[in-house]
């Protein structure tokens, strides 16, 4: 097997570290016990999150042993954001998210074998732990000029915003993790983003602090960023959620197809585990037949598969091919032909209307006439069924599961009509 550490490196996944080589070395001197922590701050993880669990799977399948931690007492805390405190959510609420991000990391890493995953709450081993004890036993090893250095912490601290003592010792739980899981599990690596580097050597540092022997290690996966200057993660309607009631799966797949040229070599890298020549041969396609999107395609497909599985992902497919008249609309299921219309312009009428008030209204064209010519040149269909009069109506039997049009002009132009009172 490729070494790992050359592996990340290749995919563009190893930004920081306390010390590459001895990170080799561990790596190469195996198996290396490792975590990555997540904050039930939401009811759901995210695109950045995914990047994280992708990256303990691949160091899992190099014969790695992962802990999977969601952070029952972190998360009530929360780490320190750029420009203002967290709202505190009650411990009710968080609760039933860290059973909602653990049900999503799980089918991601392998739970059976000699180096099955574990997965773990850091409020086992805080919840009964005093304020004495926690000042005596952790705060004692932690030195203030240090944790203010802290790229988190002096963001803040010169913002008007400032940072509350909750917030500022939040690095001081995820460095006690880090030993609880060294003294527990004989972990020696976290890996996590490099925007929380401060807070993972806040681990190795308590780690040496208490054992000086310790030989422990911090990896840091790089920001992602797109090539168009806009936030990764990010769509018109807001943040992509590995949850299937936050972000449908036909959202998740479009996501990944309409990826910019100049991402998807990059993003294949990341989230792919397609082999090196698999993805150069997928680059290769991209720049000589940039319009065929396959390795946007390719990677939709592998990365929905493994989120939402194989029957969701051929739903979306077959949504995805029938609204571009590559298959039947009426064979689609209702969720999933709602989730793909979701995505398009849409309107709400209480009747079926004259195709040519409907493609203007939707702003399919710009007006009626214009609609009309559109239909006369054979440009407007309707449910994939080329509009043949300019004074058409659909009838109510038209409508797709009792409620829905599906508009197109041309080949590419989408719009969508649902019938019915609001």
């Amino acid at each position: 097997m490729t070494d790992i550490v050359d592996e990340l490196k290749w995919r563009g996944l190893l930004a920081l570290s306390t010390d590459e080589d001895a990170l080799r070395k561990a790596f190469a001197d195996g198996p290396v016990t490792f975590y990555c922590g997540f904050d039930p701050t939401a009811p759901s993880l995210h695109l950045g999150n995914l990047v994280q669990i992708l990256t303990m799977r691949r160091i899992q399948q190099a014969g790695n042993r992962p802990l999977g931690l969601v952070g029952g007492a972190t998360g009530l805390i929360g780490d320190p954001k750029p420009t203002a405190e967290r709202t505190l959510n009650s411990p009710e609420v968080v609760a039933g998210w860290v059973e909602r991000l653990r049900a999503q990391i799980q089918p991601l890493l392998d739970f059976e074998g000699p180096n099955a995953a574990i997965m773990v709450n850091n409020l086992d081993w805080t919840q009964g732990m005093s304020a004495i004890e926690f000042l005596r036993d952790m705060g004692k090893h932690f030195r203030v000029n240090k944790m203010i250095a802290k790229e988190a912490v002096s963001r803040r601290l010169n913002s008007d915003a400032g940072i509350s003592y909750t917030e500022f010792s939040y690095q001081i739980l995820q460095g006690m993790d880090f030993l609880e899981l060294y003294r527990r599990h004989g972990c020696t690596l976290q890996t996590g983003g490099s925007d929380q580097w401060g807070n993972l050597t806040s681990g190795t540092d308590l780690i040496h602090r208490v054992d000086p022997g310790a030989v422990v290690h911090a990896l840091g996966t790089p920001l992602i960023t797109k090539a168009d200057g806009t936030k990764f993660g990010k769509t018109e309607s807001g943040t992509v959620w590995l949850d299937p009631e936050m972000t449908t799966p036909y959202a998740f797949y479009q996501f990944w197809v309409n990826a910019d040229d100049r991402d998807v070599s990059k993003f294949l890298r990341i989230f792919s585990f397609k082999s090196r020549e698999e993805i150069e041969e997928l680059e290769r396609q991209t720049q000589e037949r940039p319009q065929a999107r396959a390795a946007q395609r390719a990677l939709a497909e592998e990365l929905t598969t493994l989120v939402h599985g194989a029957d969701q992902t051929a739903a979306v497919i077959a949504a995805s091919r029938a609204l571009f008249g590559q298959g039947e609309l009426a064979e689609l299921d209702e969720r999933t032909l709602a989730a793909a219309l979701a995505e398009v312009p849409h309107i709400r009428v209480a009747e079926p209307a004259p195709v040519v008030d409907l493609f203007a209204e939707v702003g399919l064209v710009a007006s009626k006439s214009a609609a009309r010519r559109t239909v006369k040149e054979g440009g407007a269909y309707v449910n994939n069924v080329k509009v043949a009069a300019e004074d058409a109506v659909p009838a109510k039997e038209d409508l797709l599961h009792g409620r829905w049009l599906v508009l197109r002009r041309g080949k590419k132009n989408l719009a969508a009509v649902e019938v019915g009172s609001a």
